[in-house]
C-alpha cells in the first residue's frame, strides 16, 4: 500500500490561534499556559499519521473524528475538559498521509491507531470516536480493550451506513459536504455552504472549522484535507475513485465487534440526529447490554460541535 502527504496549504494560518475564540464561546477562561502541540508519529509502513497532543502529562483520552473531520473538531470539547489527551487525524484527513488505495475503513483506522497508541498512549482512561471515529473506536474496543478503560461511541452504530436509510441534506448535516463540489472558487463560498448544513452551530464556529478542514490551492480555490470527496488528477476516469471508498462504507461487520467488546461502553446520541435509530440502540443492547446509553438534547450527528459542553461532562463522568 502506498501513501502520499495531503495537499499543501498556500495559505498558512496558527492553528492554534482560535483556542481562545473557542473558550470565549464557551463561555470559559481560556489559560494560555495550556500546551497543544502538533505531532507526527511515523507508522511502521512508512505512513504518517497527525495528531495533537493536549497537555503534557501521559494522555488519558484519545479522541477520534468523523468522516471528512479532523483533530480540532474536538476542540470545544477539550477546551472544557482542561485534560491531557491526544486528537488524531485519521488516514487520509487533516494533516495525515493519504493512502493510495483510499481504504479509510473502521478496520483500516483501528490498525494504525492502535501503533500510535502503543507508542503515546498505551493506556487511557478512554477512547472517544465519533461517526468514523466511534465505528473505529468499536474496532478498537474489541481487539484491543487493554490499550483503554472506556470506550465512547458517538452518534453512529455498525448500520449507520445502511441502504435502505435515505435522508434530506439539513438532516446529513455537514456529512454532505462529503458528497459535494470538489473545490470552491473562495473561502467565503465554502463557508456559506457549511453554513448552510450545519445548522445548530454559530457562523464563528463555521468558519474555524472550515478554515482548519480546508487548503489554499496556488491558483487560490480552496479544497477540502480530506481524501473522501472528487476524484484525486491521477486516476482514471474510471469510476475507481468512488468505487474503492464505496467498497469499506458497509459497516455491519462490526455488530460482531460489538458483541466482543468487554470494557464499559457509553453510547451517545445527539437528540435531533436520525443518524442512529431506535432499532439500532435496541440491537447495540442486545449485542451489548452492558452499554450505556445517553442522549444530547440540541444536538445533530456532530455532538463535540453542537453541544460541546453537555459532551465533554457525559465523556468526563463516564471515564472516571
Amino acid at each position: 500500500m502506498g501513501h502520499f502527504p495531503p495537499p499543501s496549504d498556500t495559505a498558512t494560518y496558527d492553528e492554534f490561534g482560535f483556542l481562545p475564540d473557542v473558550a470565549e464561546e464557551l463561555a470559559l477562561q481560556w489559560t494560555r499556559s495550556r500546551h497543544v502541540s502538533r505531532n507526527d508519529f511515523e507508522l511502521e509502513d512508512g505512513q504518517n499519521l497527525s495528531y495533537l497532543r493536549w497537555g503534557t502529562g501521559d494522555p488519558r483520552l484519545v479522541f477520534l473524528h468523523g468522516g471528512g473531520q479532523n483533530a480540532h473538531t474536538w476542540d470545544g470539547v477539550l477546551v472544557a475538559m482542561g485534560t491531557d489527551a491526544i486528537a488524531v487525524d485519521l488516514p487520509g484527513h487533516g494533516r495525515s498521509d493519504r493512502r493510495d488505495d483510499r481504504n479509510y475503513s473502521p478496520w483500516q483506522n483501528a490498525l494504525a491507531v492502535a501503533e500510535l497508541m502503543e507508542a503515546v498512549a498505551p493506556s487511557v482512561d478512554a477512547v472517544i470516536g465519533m461517526s468514523l471515529g466511534g465505528a473505529t473506536a468499536i474496532r478498537l474496543a474489541a481487539k484491543r480493550p487493554d490499550l483503554m478503560a472506556h470506550a465512547v461511541i458517538v452518534d453512529v452504530t455498525p448500520q449507520v451506513n445502511d441502504a435502505g436509510r435515505t435522508m434530506t441534506p439539513e438532516q446529513r448535516g455537514s456529512v454532505a459536504l462529503i458528497g459535494a463540489a470538489p473545490s470552491y472558487p473562495s473561502y467565503e463560498e465554502m463557508v456559506a455552504t457549511t453554513l448552510s448544513m450545519s445548522p445548530n452551530r454559530t457562523e464563528a464556529g463555521i468558519r474555524r472549522g472550515v478554515r482548519h478542514n480546508a487548503v489554499q490551492c496556488e491558483d487560490g480555490s480552496w479544497i477540502w484535507r480530506y481524501d473522501l470527496v472528487g476524484r484525486r488528477a491521477e486516476e482514471a476516469d474510471d469510476g475507481s475513485a468512488s468505487e474503492n471508498i464505496q467498497s469499506w462504507v458497509d459497516f455491519t461487520p462490526l455488530w460482531d465487534d460489538v458483541a466482543e467488546i468487554t470494557v464499559p461502553t457509553l453510547l451517545v446520541q445527539g437528540g435531533d440526529s436520525v443518524y442512529v435509530l431506535p432499532e439500532d440502540v435496541t440491537e447495540f443492547t442486545r449485542r451489548l447490554p452492558s452499554v450505556t446509553v445517553e442522549v444530547v438534547p440540541g444536538a445533530g450527528h456532530a455532538v463535540q460541535s453542537d453541544q460541546p459542553l453537555a459532551l465533554a461532562e457525559l465523556i468526563e463522568r463516564f471515564a472516571r
